[in-house]
């Protein structure tokens, strides 16, 4: 039985969501009674976000979805500091150009999960440069540096980890605190925002804006953290071996996109499902209550729903119907992913440590080594047991294609051009 009265907390707490509060009940008392808004923010540092920002995207989408106002904030002014939190070393310094593209890349993506416009719980797309870079810095100092402690500012993690291990922390970086605070600050002075939601790595940084707003708006806001997610052998959620799984689909494919889900580890089948889709409880519930070789329907499921709700229907249906076709029959489904070689350089011959390098199976020699001693690498559903192979036109299936596999569920297609 939940201990929420509000949709939104009550969604949050069965699906597991909810880490840190800085004052649940109020803030579920809120939720209960008034059409709130919130916000998450989002740093230009690619062109497009990665899975690991996928939960916050998720948690924007039920707050709509429970009523309330969402805000995806762009965060292109707080990109030109850069964010020390669980870093070593400072982020690149990208070019005014570098974060406008990142910008338009990463903004795609919400449209699949919000509904933007201007009713009561439309969504809004907002962007901190349009007041960090007009903000006078006397001035800044004077009304807004004032109310930061640096003694409290060096016992956060993000700051206090990077000054133990001994590594550069530039008064750039120091400065992002100062700025997200008042980016909430800010955003509540122009929407009337009451709530700043984010992972819990950004608990500290929330909380600088909480204390702002009561210092300068006399207003109680609130903060709410999700926790960090990793995968129940400890890995860090949405990296792979091939690299970050990343929600554009010109950066990862659909079919990709849905392997990387159908892939997921048995113990992390139900909070994937809660966090990931969309389905009702009741039916989590019964697709995790199946046992043995059962489960393996469950991750189909949840690779579908998750892909459907970020490419489409469409393209969800059809990775499904291609990895059913490529590792159920063994047929060469057009749908894997491709890449293309030129002719001349498949008449000359090509290593097999390099084409399955290049084709992202694997990424090093070294690996490609290994996964053939362990029998692991197949070329044409054979498998392949010489590292010194070469690849050539004789290779091509009577589909005109090469087909790489790495184990069952990885397979690439070579095509000539």
């Amino acid at each position: 039985m939940s201990t929420y009265e509000s949709g939104f907390m009550r969604t949050m707490e069965e699906r597991g969501f909810l880490h840190q509060l800085s004052n649940a009940k109020g803030l579920d008392e809120l939720c209960a009674k008034e059409v709130v808004t919130a916000y998450i923010g989002f740093d230009c540092t690619a062109s497009s976000l990665h899975i690991g920002s996928l939960v916050q995207i998720m948690m924007l989408h039920w707050f709509q979805k429970t009523g309330h106002r969402p805000i995806t904030l762009m965060g292109s002014g707080t990109t030109r500091v850069g964010d020390p939190t669980g870093k070593d070393q400072s982020r690149k310094v990208l070019t005014d150009e570098d974060i406008e593209g990142n910008k338009n890349g990463i903004k795609q993506v919400f449209d699949r999960f919000l509904q933007f416009g201007e009713g009561p719980s439309d969504a809004i797309m907002m962007d901190n440069a349009d007041w960090l870079l007009k903000l006078n810095y006397m001035d800044f100092l004077r009304d807004v540096g004032r109310y930061f402690s640096v003694n409290q500012m060096i016992q956060r993690d993000s700051v206090r980890l990077r000054l133990e291990r001994e590594q550069h922390l530039s008064f750039l970086e120091f400065n992002y605190m100062l700025l997200q605070g008042y980016d909430y600050l800010e955003i509540h002075r122009r929407t009337g925002c009451r709530l700043q939601m984010g992972g819990s790595d950004q608990w500290s940084n929330i909380l600088s804006g909480v204390d702002l707003g009561r210092r300068l708006a006399d207003e109680e806001l609130f903060a709410l953290t999700t926790p960090l997610l990793t995968t129940a052998s400890g890995a860090k959620m949405g990296k792979t071996a091939s690299g970050a799984v990343w929600l554009n689909a010109d950066m990862l494919s659909p079919y990709d996109y849905w392997q990387f889900w159908r892939n997921t580890e048995d113990a992390d089948v139900e909070k994937f499902l809660k966090l990931f889709t969309i389905l009702p409880m009741e039916e989590i519930r019964r697709l995790t209550a199946m046992g043995g070789a059962e489960i393996n329907e469950a991750k189909k499921v949840l690779a579908t729903e998750a892909t459907a709700l970020l490419h489409g229907q469409e393209e969800a249906d059809k990775a499904a119907e291609t990895a059913r076709k490529a590792f159920e029959e063994g047929l060469n489904a057009t749908g894997l992913p491709t890449i293309e070689i030129a002719i001349p350089e498949l008449k000359e011959g090509l290593g097999i440590l390099n084409v399955f390098v290049t084709a992202g199976l694997c990424t090093s020699n070294g690996e490609v080594r290994r996964n053939i001693k362990g029998g692991a690498v197949r070329i044409n559903d054979k498998a392949e047991q010489d590292h010194n192979r070469t690849i050539t036109e004789a290779d091509l299936t009577d589909d005109g294609v090469i087909k790489l596999s790495l184990g069952k569920k990885k397979h690439v297609l070579v095509k000539p051009f």
